[in-house]
């Protein structure tokens, strides 16, 4: 990895990591209740969740990274465009080719870096595996891409996002693979998730947010400095590992909250 990369990954872990530390005011406004003994067990319920998906990792991983890549797409999918498609019905489309970015366009315009980085996390025989489906995923997600621009034609709300989408993707085409994704989660992804989840708090349920954001973040930095502290001579296959196995295990509690949970309930009260 060069020194870019590794600022990248730096990057991801300190910047766009934090963006789920606003997960506890979700489950406030979801129903969870605001007692103390409510917010330990929240935090705990959270926790043994990434625990096992982290578990489940260590056991079966080629199968945790393809299983991975497609919550990824679904999550960076939906989030991308989530305030236009509470006013159309029209969805599927958009979804697919904002979710296609990362797992999909990213490892098929840059294959030989992305083989590096899914070496280190599942081995070689995982790698051509993962990556031979992504080859075929990858027409498709051209034609899918293709069609989201015709299709914005007709549909003129869509039309920023395909914009939007384009100019990723050109980013994705030009830049390596690790800082094309650190430029996507952390100025685009985590930023419209946070100020999203942020501009919808009530005033007087900032502060405790805001406190409970920097706790969790605080938290996930010295973690991330522990584990490396304990690997000093393999700092880049630990750095990427920490960094997509870390990610994957918070993805999974994050998403099923504010993707599923959040989500129906904002459905219901709409």
């Amino acid at each position: 990895m060069t020194n870019i990369d590794v600022i990248a990954i730096m990057a991801v872990l300190l910047i766009g990591v934090p963006h789920g530390g606003l997960d506890g005011a979700v489950a406030r406004r979801v129903g969870w209740p605001s007692t103390s003994l409510a917010w330990i067990w929240f935090n705990l319920c959270y926790v043994m969740i990434a625990i096992l998906v982290a578990g489940f990792w260590w056991l079966f991983p080629t199968t945790s990274l393809g299983l991975f890549l497609v919550i990824s797409a679904l999550h960076f999918g939906v989030s991308d465009v989530r305030q236009t498609m509470e006013t159309s019905k029209h969805n599927w489309l958009p979804v697919l080719a904002h979710g296609g970015l990362v797992p999909v366009a990213i490892p098929s315009f840059q294959p030989d870096d992305v083989s590096a980085i899914f070496e280190l996390l599942v081995g070689n025989e995982g790698t051509n595996k993962l990556m031979g489906t992504i080859d075929v995923a990858f027409y498709f997600y051209l034609l899918i891409v293709c069609a989201y621009i015709v299709f914005s034609f007709k549909h003129k709300q869509w039309q920023i996002h395909v914009s939007n989408l384009v100019f990723l993707l050109v980013f994705a085409l030009w830049l390596s693979p690790l800082v094309s994704f650190a430029l996507y989660f952390c100025f685009w992804h985590s930023r419209i998730h946070t100020l999203r989840i942020w501009n919808a708090l009530p005033p007087n349920e900032r502060f405790r947010s805001g406190i409970e954001a920097l706790m969790y973040s605080s938290f996930a930095w010295c973690a991330g400095a522990i584990i490396l502290w304990y690997f000093p001579s393999a700092i880049e296959s630990a750095l990427v590992q920490l960094t997509f196995i870390g990610l994957a295990s918070l993805t999974v509690p994050h998403m099923l909250l504010v993707d599923i949970v959040d989500s129906k309930i904002h459905r219901l009260i709409s």
